[in-house]
């Protein structure tokens, strides 16, 4: 990595992004269980929509996050990907 490209600051946007949920009700159990398909593993649930809208929320900028973590940590300086 040459000297210019290290004293670069990194840069931060916000990025709107839309997700499509599905959202199944629980009979049994009560309440919902969602899930985004984009996201594979992002499964939550809740009492009720209101609980489960702010929980997919909270639950996509945890994968979100994780997965900009990951590939932060395998982006290895010099080698092609």
């Amino acid at each position: 990595m040459n000297r210019t490209a290290m004293l670069v600051p990194p840069v931060a946007l916000d990025v709107a992004v839309v997700l499509t949920a599905i959202v199944s009700p629980e009979p049994e159990a009560g309440g919902y269980s969602a899930s985004i398909p984009a996201l594979p593993g992002c499964h939550t649930q809740g009492e009720t929509l209101d609980e489960v809208r702010a929980n997919l929320q909270e639950a996509a900028e945890g994968w979100l996050a994780v997965a900009h973590e990951d590939a932060l940590a395998n982006d290895v300086p010099g080698e092609a990907s």
